[in-house]
């Protein structure tokens, strides 16, 4: 484990994480065709309907899944081998997840311009992408356990709106008040990226991901400096 977090340093860390993914996940889907990258739900939904309407999108979604899958069982074992090892395993983990976006910058960046999924460096960079992702879910999972689910925002939003309407009946706790900007804060970090992402990429394609890059290196500065 990363050790002691504080709690400034944990409402730091959920709102930059929920922040890239929305921003990484919007731009996958942008520019791949509809890839979602941060979560495996959508494309579930999008290789039922690929199957039943085949188009050459297909592939690049299972792709995406399976090295997705991939990235977080290999997560998995980095984190027991990291943690047996004495190394510090987020530091590590940012800096994977850093590496993984690089790649999908820069097989992006030669395969434009992207006019087929099917494309060996379409599909290279929807992987890129997909292990980026994996490695920043599996993270959460077992490293930020203290954090809200930063990738997937869904059931974050179902317990904001429960709190929310507990607040506003007075039936609410301190606990409950906490929790309530817990969430709030990855909420509104992962919408400003996903809008972010969306404009980045517009304006200069696959070097949008020089944000999210650039944003994991700046909280490898952070672990750093908790850690010494």
């Amino acid at each position: 484990m990363s050790g002691t977090t504080s709690p400034k340093q944990a409402a730091t860390q959920g709102i930059a994480l929920g922040f890239i993914a929305g921003y990484v996940d919007t731009v996958g889907f942008v520019a791949l065709f509809g890839l979602f990258t941060a979560h495996v739900t959508g494309n579930f939904v999008l290789i039922g309907s690929e199957l039943a309407s085949p188009s050459s999108g297909v592939l690049i979604k299972f792709l995406a899944f399976f090295t997705f899958v991939l990235a977080v069982a290999l997560t998995r074992l980095a984190v027991l081998w990291l943690e047996r090892s004495g190394k510090p395993v987020l530091l590590a983990l940012y800096l994977i997840e850093a590496a993984l976006l690089l790649l999908f910058l820069a097989f992006g960046t030669l395969a434009r311009p992207v006019t087929d999924a099917g494309a060996p460096l379409a599909l290279l960079a929807g992987a890129a992408a997909a292990a980026a992702m994996g490695v920043q879910n599996a993270g959460s999972r077992l490293v930020l356990q203290q954090l809200v689910p930063t990738t997937v925002m869904t059931g974050n939003v179902t317990q904001l709106v429960i709190d929310w309407v507990d607040i506003a009946r007075g039936a609410a706790d301190e606990v409950v008040r906490a929790r309530s900007s817990k969430f709030f804060w990855p909420i509104v970090a992962f919408a400003l990226g996903a809008i972010g992402g969306a404009f980045a990429y517009a304006w200069v394609a696959f070097l949008a991901l020089a944000l999210p890059i650039a944003a994991l290196l700046w909280l490898c500065v952070g672990e750093r400096q908790a850690r010494a």
